[in-house]
């Protein structure tokens, strides 16, 4: 929870993307119940943060779950007592106050807060803790954490550890600045890496009495404004850098248009850095006298935020998919979630298992990113619903690798998971046959068994709304080359299970006749797939199959 953002956590500059969904469809005691809920839930997390210096939650997360409230709120129309910085502040008066920034929520919204505005610069939004640098006569006199803006804790101590911050000048005057105290990283690439939790290190770290030198060399500094300082950015910058605070100079550019942030938002976004960043910084170069300042967001500067790595999405549905070998895999259905300038709507569970252990219901709210930038994944449930809809999971014990040759209820997802592996790549390689044309014929009631298909004939597509007279007859001249596939490739269609280097010469009578013993003695199969291999030409429902096969005509059967 960053300390800039902290100080407007309750004014939201408008909704982010990631939680614009629409108001609750609940009656109001449930709904003063939720709100009263996450109150509590970022009540925890506030204190642990600023009191204890530990922080619970992605900073991220909890910058959406205040949107989230933010929006209940008006939604219910119920007023945002709370203060995020309550238990924040220490017994250090500031000097200057810190004034914390409001976000921006999109490329629009920055455009609208630059129009008219002059002289405008761009720093990156460095992901540390904030801190008051007092100096006496160019010597460092006291260290004060960010706190409710107004007051804080004394850090002194710790500071003078710390290498980074300058414990003398080079010129004997006084003056404070003001900046943030971040964990070094080596070519740190915020795009890729994200933050590493490297503000709450820091804040661990800062918290503590007793910070080791080692501690302390990992600890670096980045001034980001002098309010007592010059009148324009620029001068302010060359004379801290004369002074000793070289590192912040190179991290400011200047903004003459919306293509200059969005470049450099990017290029910060993309290019090592020495430190994790979760945006830019866009300031006007002048603003009022350091004696107007007020804990609150300033008109002068304000944040834009990089891309989410990691986005908080509320469950919609969970819906089961049963693979043709039985496994079963949850899927969440999601209001759709930007993530990384992406529309995410459904995740895997991965597993029953972990659907059952995570116990996700319908309302909960759930974390997410994405698994080699591409492919999204369900980090963790984050907040769980008041209120536990009943889930109607498959069972386990239900579903196996001989489970479902028919359009059984309950079998539905796992049959057509048999016809798409059939049909598919692995199977029969039917050009022009995929998992809409299945679900045609299904939804049509004409398929029950697994080789329903192989008498369909072109007045029954006729019949069937999708088929038109060329696809119609696209389809059966696909689905009449089956009868010619070879007898090996028929056997990997039905599923047979893998069987390595083993021999598989047919006719089918001679495989079935097979002992689990004879399997196992085959190079490359051990007992247990020798015990599927005997199981799977025993089955009835196999030689139901194989019978058909037969009477079709199919070599080898």
């Amino acid at each position: 929870m960053s300390p800039f953002l902290y100080a407007l956590a309750c004014l939201v500059f408008v909704a982010l993307p990631t939680v614009a969904a629409p108001c609750p469809d609940w009656p109001a005691e449930r709904a003063r119940a939720e709100i009263a809920a996450l109150q509590q839930q970022i009540d925890t997390w506030d204190d642990s943060y600023h009191r204890l210096g530990q922080s619970l939650v992605a900073d991220e997360l909890y910058d959406q779950f205040r949107t989230q409230l933010s929006l209940w709120r008006s939604c219910f129309n119920l007023a945002a007592p709370d203060d995020p910085l309550r238990s924040a502040g220490g017994k250090v008066t500031h000097p200057v106050v810190h004034t914390g920034l409001e976000k921006l929520k999109d490329v629009d919204a920055a455009g609208a807060w630059l129009l008219g505005r002059e002289d405008v610069w761009a720093q990156p939004k460095v992901d540390g803790v904030a801190v008051s640098l007092v100096y006496r006569k160019g010597r460092l006199h006291q260290a004060i954490s960010r706190g409710d803006g107004v007051l804080g804790h004394d850090w002194t101590a710790n500071a003078h550890k710390i290498d980074a911050i300058a414990q003398r000048l080079r010129q004997p005057v006084d003056l404070v600045v003001q900046g943030e105290l971040y964990w070094r990283l080596d070519g740190h690439v915020q795009a890729s890496r994200g933050s590493l939790n490297a503000r709450a290190t820091v804040a661990g770290l800062m918290a503590r009495s007793n910070l080791t030198a080692q501690e302390a060399s990992s600890i670096g500094l980045f001034v980001w404004d002098w309010p007592e300082g010059p009148s324009t950015l620029p001068e302010r910058m060359v004379a801290l850098s004369a002074l000793g605070f070289a590192d912040t100079r190179d991290y400011n550019q200047p903004v003459r248009a919306l293509s200059d942030a969005e470049r450099w938002r990017d290029h910060w976004y993309r290019t090592p850095l020495p430190f994790a960043s979760d945006g830019i910084v866009l300031r006007q170069s002048r603003r009022p006298s350091a004696d107007r300042w007020q804990a609150k967001a300033p008109f002068w500067s304000v944040a834009w935020k990089y891309p989410y790595a990691k986005a908080l999405a509320e469950v919609r549905k969970v819906r089961f998919k049963v693979g043709r070998t039985g496994r079963i895999t949850p899927v969440l259905e999601l209001e759709p979630t930007l993530l990384d300038d992406r529309w995410i709507r459904r995740v895997s569970v991965s597993s029953l298992k972990r659907w059952e252990a995570m116990d996700i219901r319908p309302g909960d709210r759930v974390a997410i990113s994405l698994a080699g930038l591409t492919i999204p994944r369900l980090d963790e449930v984050v907040l769980r619903s008041l209120e536990r809809q009943e889930v109607n999971a498959p069972a386990a014990s239900d579903h196996h690798f001989l489970s479902c040759w028919q359009a059984t209820p309950g079998c539905e997802s796992q049959f057509l998971a048999r016809l798409n592996w059939l049909s598919g790549k692995h199977g029969l390689a039917l050009p022009h046959v995929g998992p809409g044309t299945w679900e045609k014929l299904l939804a049509a009631g004409r398929l029950h068994g697994l080789l329903d298909w192989l008498t369909l004939d072109a007045a029954e597509l006729a019949n069937i709304d999708g088929f038109g007279e060329r696809s119609s007859a696209r389809l059966l001249a696909s689905l009449d080359s089956a009868r010619q596939r070879p007898f090996g490739q028929w056997l990997k269609a039905l599923g047979l299970p893998p069987i390595g280097e083993a021999r598989l010469e047919g006719p089918w009578q001679g495989l079935a006749e097979r002992s689990t013993e004879q399997w196992q003695a085959e190079a490359g199969i051990g007992p247990g797939r020798a015990a599927q291999l005997s199981a799977f030409f025993r089955d009835p429902q196999v030689l139901a199959l194989s019978d058909e096969l037969r009477t079709a005509g199919i070599d080898g059967f």
